[in-house]
């Protein structure tokens, strides 16, 4: 740009309003990318054709169960290899922040399902096979909490033990490396058996059903016959794709798409009330010297590219850090949330968004004063000095 040294000298002349208002359109861009992401996550469309895994929850809620004996009856349909089942735990460790997933599960289905997704040694699976309370845990939880194979761990559930009692134990019997998104580094798995045999209430029950088809090809038509078997049922079903299925699960805190979208607007009105102002102080504060450039030849479209170009800039500049500061932390959200929400990240259609509100942001905050600048009478502003 011809004009980019003096453009940058009038924009880091008052460096620390510069540097305020900078600071604070990062923050906005960072919500802007990290919300971008989660709902773009939540709202993407998914396709059943393909997949050869399938999940199938209560038509009516997931937090609704169903009857363990839809797992037989789904293992006898065609095209159907393997059945498992898993029940949310919801607990937490010690204190009610330390949460993380929990699952309890049939363990031999269960590691038949993800064989492609979980790694787990010969020696820790014959450790959790043959302990009622054993349970193995990702790598990423492992981690977290320094927990070792043979720690004996006590969780606090939302299920009560019979008798009351809300304090589960369990013995870490192994630690599993994830080679896919479908399963969570961070998580727990546990036995079934255990879990329902000593929870005071809803037993007999299981959360979802997970199924393994033949041939992805075929998935659509599995899932078809699935929910055409309990049709009618009192525990009718819905049966979908692991991705579909997590976003029913995370919307039962409240529709994602619709609260992201109302928090970009509230930031995007704000930020551009604070280049606004910004911006109008600037312009404001030479006056004077726009006159000057006026006196000395420059163009009335001159003065107004000139100032558009000042509040763009510092947008970009704001907002450009601010994405990039989204973007890695999408990058550490989406390798601790591993099969907690599967492919998780900050897509490119983000950025675009992002690139177009910088530009929106900026042209709306530097027109009025631009305008004001551009229809500058010389004489009058000459005589403010």
């Amino acid at each position: 740009m011809k004009y980019f040294y003096f453009i940058w000298k009038n924009l880091t002349r008052k460096k620390l309003r510069t540097t305020l208002t900078v600071l604070s359109i990062i923050v906005a861009f960072l919500l802007f990318g990290a919300l971008g992401s989660i709902r773009t996550a939540f709202t993407q469309g998914v396709e059943i054709a393909g997949a050869d895994r399938l999940l199938t929850m209560s038509r009516i809620s997931l937090m609704q169960s169903l009857p363990y004996s839809y797992v037989q009856r789904v293992r006898g349909l065609d095209g159907v290899t393997h059945v498992g089942h898993s029940n949310w735990f919801g607990a937490h460790y010690q204190e009610p922040h330390n949460q993380f997933s929990q699952f309890a599960v049939d363990a031999e289905s269960y590691l038949s399902i993800y064989a492609d997704a979980i790694s787990l040694s010969p020696e820790h699976r014959q450790g959790w096979m043959s302990n009622r309370i054993g349970a193995v845990i990702g790598t990423a939880l492992a981690e977290r909490f320094n927990w070792e194979v043979g720690d004996r761990i006590p969780l606090i559930s939302m299920f009560p033990r019979v008798g009351g009692d809300r304090t589960w134990e369990f013995v870490i019997e192994g630690i599993y490396e994830v080679q896919s998104a479908s399963v969570d580094p961070g998580g727990m798995l546990f036995h079934y058996a255990y879990f329902d045999e000593a929870r005071e209430w809803d037993r007999g029950t299981v959360g979802w059903l997970a199924i393994k088809v033949a041939d992805p090809e075929q998935a659509g038509r599995v899932a078809e016959e699935v929910d055409a078997l309990f049709a009618n049922s009192a525990n009718e079903t819905r049966t979908s794709t692991e991705q579909a299925f997590i976003e029913s699960f995370l919307r039962q805190f409240g529709d994602i798409g619709t609260i992201t979208t109302l928090i970009l607007g509230a930031v995007f009105f704000t930020m551009l009330l604070v280049a606004a102002n910004t911006m109008s102080q600037a312009v404001r504060e030479r006056i004077s010297e726009m006159a000057i450039l006026k006196t000395l030849g420059f163009s009335n479209l001159s003065v107004l590219l000139m100032i558009l170009a000042e509040s763009l800039l510092m947008v970009l500049i704001g907002g450009g850090l601010g994405m990039l500061l989204a973007d890695r932390l999408a990058q550490g959200a989406a390798a601790t949330l591993g099969g907690a929400l599967p492919g998780f990240g900050m897509p490119s259609s983000v950025w675009r968004n992002g690139l177009l509100a910088m530009i929106v942001l900026g042209l709306m905050a530097g027109i009025l004063p631009a305008v004001q600048g551009m229809r500058l009478n010389i004489v009058t502003a000459l005589g403010r000095r």
